[in-house]
């Protein structure tokens, strides 16, 4: 009865008490709505992030597919581009051959009346022919089909000599008065090559046909790195780098042109199987991805299509798509651990939240903070101290390294004044050694006029020699305004009479050596010879005279040195001006610049010439008189061969032109 009576008294409660307190009893208790709650959050959030991942890593291939894709086509386009205008190039240069075959005398003459004598004159000038112009072969045909001369008529069994090529169409394009065109197999040699023809006429009519004969084995070579194929206009493979894709289709022949090709001959009589090309996908700009092969193993492609005109032929790239691929697959897979690593990141992250709210909750947990914090302070204290002794050590080592760079420097300022005393010496001795040269052979000149009683020309040498003597005085005074780095504000240079001073000193070097002067209008570009003797008085240059005629002397010294030994010496001198400027260029004929001297050339004591023939201090000297008044001096070797040193100066205003003259 107590136990009936217990378990009665909890239904005689208020319904308010009942939802308030939770019994033994109760089905459901107060916490389960709440945990199946949690449940389906954390089930949604895990949902949510996977289709968060599948997205992310789905975006990632998208957009990794699409720029490799894009990639490979930008790269396919160059590689066709470059191999196609290869492939042109070399059919245009020997477009023109059959035609000046066919106007040659003795090709008309053994067409028109085949004597022994003619053939075999016939037969050499063709071999003659085709060693020089490097084709695989050239004979000409009479108009019966039967080929009466030929390039290799010592082959024996593999001359084309006496074979008839009525079937082959270059032969009958070429009879009907047009030019023949055609790629196909040799049926003497059963080498593959182009043919080009061209009809022979005589007194108005057609006697025979030219034919050149080339091999394009060579493109199948030429860049292996990728598949390519070349296409008649038939859509047959004849060139590929993947010899088993030849003589097959990119496309089924009909019955009417596969009848044409064994006709013809044009491929032996092999059979041409179409190949096993399935296209996936065409993209902008007619690219396509194709699938070469059966099965799901099949190796796919990237298929870019580019026509080379005349003949109707068709190149094609094929670049393999499994690396792009690879990249995409890789930055799906890096894509999704970073994914997933951020979502562990951000799990972990909240978990430490969460504890630490927890800890913060419990007033143990903070007095053990501020235990620690106390224990901080002191290490940090100690970190201190310790780092102080580190700063005064630091300060002290600073301190000694200052006063030996202080010893370091004064020492450095001694050395660099020695340094420029000796380059001062050595420029005093290099420019004053063109005019005592002179000086030499003025000497020498003027000891020999005495002898032989020629006063009027030994006064003039004696002229000479005053003006060499003024010379060098104003070379040193030049040279010490180098040493000071004075800079005439004021100098007029008259490019001309610079010009024609420095050939008169140099006049015994320049004997035997080719000198070529002109001067370009860079505005009408209008090139025209130049005469040193004439004044004109419009090219005025923004430079002092005399150091105009030191930087020509070195430029010219240093090309007579370069060409010195050459069996045809040359040195060309052209002056290109402009409304603000004038440019000199010199120019040789020698072996160039070398990539390693280059760099170096203008630098102080640097030289290649051997010990005792010069200090490399010439062009140092020419570049730096070039800055000083304005300009520049560089160096480069030119495209066709040998040294260029261009000469950039400021071009001064002339008004007028004839108070110009009158002042020169």
């Amino acid at each position: 009865m107590k136990t009936a009576a217990r378990s009665a008294l909890p239904s005689a409660q208020p319904a308010g008490d009942a939802s308030r307190y939770a019994t033994i009893a109760d089905p459901t208790p107060p916490h389960a709505g709440l945990d199946i709650a949690i449940v389906t959050r954390r089930l949604l959030i895990f949902v949510a992030l996977a289709a968060g991942l599948i997205a992310a890593c789905g975006l990632t291939w998208t957009i990794t597919w699409r720029h490799g894709i894009d990639t490979l086509r930008r790269n396919a386009a160059v590689r066709v581009d470059r191999t196609t205008n290869t492939l042109k190039s070399t059919l245009d240069r020997y477009e023109s051959l059959p035609y000046l075959l066919a106007g040659h005398p003795f090709v008309q003459e053994v067409l028109d009346a085949p004597s022994p004598v003619l053939v075999e004159r016939a037969n050499r000038y063709l071999e003659d022919l085709n060693q020089r112009a490097r084709a695989t072969a050239t004979y000409i045909i009479r108009a019966d089909g039967i080929c009466v001369a030929a390039s290799n008529w010592r082959g024996g069994a593999d001359s084309f000599v006496g074979a008839e090529y009525l079937f082959r169409p270059y032969f009958i394009d070429a009879m009907k008065g047009g030019v023949g065109r055609f790629f196909g197999i040799g049926t003497t040699s059963h080498d593959p090559g182009y043919y080009i023809s061209q009809p022979v006429l005589r007194d108005g009519r057609i006697v025979g046909v030219a034919v050149v004969k080339l091999s394009l084995e060579w493109l199948q070579g030429a860049d292996s790195s990728e598949p390519l194929v070349v296409t008649d206009d038939h859509g047959v493979i004849f060139l590929s780098s993947v010899p088993a894709w030849k003589y097959h289709t990119v496309r089924p022949l009909s019955g009417a042109i596969a009848d044409v090709i064994w006709q013809t001959r044009q491929y032996a009589q092999q059979p041409i199987a179409a190949l096993p090309v399935t296209i996936e996908r065409t993209l902008e700009g007619g690219a396509q991805i194709v699938r070469v092969g059966g099965g799901r193993g099949a190796q796919r492609f990237l298929a870019t299509r580019r026509g080379i005109g005349e003949p109707d032929w068709h190149l094609i790239t094929m670049a393999p798509i499994d690396p792009v691929n690879a990249d995409a697959r890789n930055a799906s897979i890096v894509t999704g651990l970073c994914y997933v690593s951020l979502c562990l990141l951000a799990f972990y992250w909240r978990m430490r939240r969460a504890r630490v709210r927890e800890v913060m909750r419990s007033r143990a947990l903070l007095q053990k903070a501020y235990a620690e914090l106390n224990q901080r302070v002191a290490e940090r204290t100690a970190d201190l101290s310790q780092a102080n002794e580190q700063l005064q050590k630091e300060v002290a080592e600073r301190t000694r390294a200052e006063q030996e760079l202080r010893a370091a420097h004064e020492e450095l300022i001694q050395t660099s004044k020695l340094a420029a005393l000796g380059q001062m010496a050595a420029g005093i001795t290099h420019e004053l050694n063109q005019p005592l040269a002179a000086l030499r052979g003025f000497s020498d000149n003027t000891r020999v006029l005495l002898e032989r009683g020629d006063q009027v020309s030994a006064r003039e040498n004696l002229e000479a020699i005053a003006s060499l003597t003024e010379r060098m005085g104003k070379i040193t005074n030049q040279l010490k305004l180098f040493v000071g780095r004075a800079r005439p504000r004021s100098a007029r240079a008259p490019v001309a009479r610079a010009l024609r001073n420095v050939l008169v000193l140099l006049q015994k070097r320049l004997q035997d050596v080719t000198v070529q002067l002109s001067l370009t209008d860079t505005v009408t570009g209008r090139t025209q010879r130049f005469d040193s003797e004439d004044e004109h008085p419009a090219l005025i240059a923004n430079c002092d005279d005399l150091r105009l005629e030191q930087v020509l002397i070195n430029l010219l010294a240093n090309a007579l040195d370069v060409v010195a030994g050459l069996p045809s010496p040359r040195i060309d001198i052209d002056i290109e001006v402009s409304e603000t400027t004038l440019l000199i260029v010199v120019h040789d004929n020698g072996p160039g610049i070398p990539d390693d001297v280059l760099p170096r050339l203008f630098e102080p004591f640097f030289t290649t010439k051997e010990m005792g023939q010069g200090l490399g201090l010439g062009l140092a000297i020419s570049s730096s008189i070039a800055r000083d008044c304005g300009g520049s001096l560089v160096a480069r070797n030119a495209p066709d061969g040998g040294a260029m040193f261009v000469l950039t100066l400021r071009r001064a205003q002339v008004h007028p032109a004839p108070a110009v003259a009158s002042g020169s």
